[in-house]
């Protein structure tokens, strides 16, 4: 039945690509861009219009809906007009406290967890969001982690409603279609990694709070080792780490090595994926599925970086 709503939100981007071509929401290339034409902005509203789907045919999940709904309408004006950072954080405090509000969080953990795992998700969102640097990452890399949610939530453990899932990937599919190109027809925006980041994280969270193993973290493996180690590498090179920026490890193999923006989401994508495979065959070696997954990924980084930096100062 889902797949009914294929050529709905087909269309539906049809209509955005036309509507932000004649009002202006583009993107254009500065120093910090992995792309140099200029694209359309915001294609990401798909994942809002599926928010807005999960409202409406899944009804009894309508806080985790409307939490979903307020942070990517904030998010597309974001992409808009630039707002400030504090009423986006601000709003961003108040959809996740939603969140934690439809997870029983503040009955379940003690003040100083509940202030971490705003910091986890918040933190996660944002890592997400300056992820989304290349052509396709964003669309394919959740479609892998989406998948393997699914699988858990179909034959493993149910832990929503299938549709909660669905949606997104169906999303995915739709914007791939414009965006897994050589010449993206648009880029996601702040609407589209932020809210599809915030989708995954409150599954993740769902999940690990109803199986009680936080092994599944995992599922963004290679985002978080990505942004974790460049942070740390920006820190050292006494950057403010607010500010965009070209360091991340796949920003330096589309910009300085010069691979594909295709195949570098590609790998990442498939990176993740054998990480997945990984944790839901073994979803009980907690240790060794953390050595498994994060040691190689940190020994590539800390060991190829150098060699990308040097290429990036010639």
């Amino acid at each position: 039945m889902i797949l009914i709503l294929l050529p709905v939100f087909f269309l539906t981007m049809l209509l955005y690509l036309k509507v932000a071509d004649r009002y202006n929401i583009i993107d254009k290339p500065n120093e910090r861009s992995s792309h140099t034409e200029i694209v359309i902005r915001g294609g990401g509203i798909i994942f809002l219009l599926a928010s807005i789907t999960a409202l409406l045919i899944t009804p009894q999940l309508w806080l985790a809906a409307s939490a979903l709904i307020i942070i990517g309408i904030i998010s597309f004006l974001d992409d808009i007009y630039t707002l400030s950072n504090k009423l986006r954080i601000l709003i961003h405090l108040v959809a996740v406290s939603l969140i934690f509000y439809y997870l029983n969080i503040f009955k379940q953990f003690p003040v100083y967890l509940i202030i971490v795992f705003y910091i986890l998700v918040i933190g996660t969102i944002n890592a997400y969001n300056f992820m989304d640097g290349i052509n396709g990452i964003t669309g394919i890399y959740s479609m892998v982690v989406l998948g393997g949610l699914q699988y858990i939530n179909l034959r493993q453990v149910k832990f929503i409603d299938p549709n909660m899932i669905w949606l997104p990937m169906l999303a995915c599919l739709v914007f791939l279609y414009f965006n897994f190109r050589k010449k993206a027809k648009c880029f996601a925006g702040d609407v589209g990694s932020i809210t599809i980041a915030f989708w995954i994280a409150i599954l993740l969270l769902q999940l690990m709070l109803i199986t009680q193993n936080f092994i599944y973290i995992l599922f963004l493996a290679v985002y978080g080792i990505d942004s974790i180690l460049t942070i740390v590498h920006r820190l050292l090179l006494k950057q403010n780490i607010f500010k965009a920026h070209r360091l991340h490890f796949y920003q330096l193999l589309v910009n300085e090595y010069k691979l594909s923006h295709l195949l570098v989401a590609t790998i990442y994508a498939a990176l993740q994926l054998c990480i997945i495979i990984l944790i839901i065959t073994n979803p009980h070696q907690v240790l060794a599925d953390i050595a498994i997954s994060c040691v190689p990924l940190i020994f590539i980084y800390t060991l190829c970086k150098p060699v990308l930096m040097q290429l990036r100062t010639k």
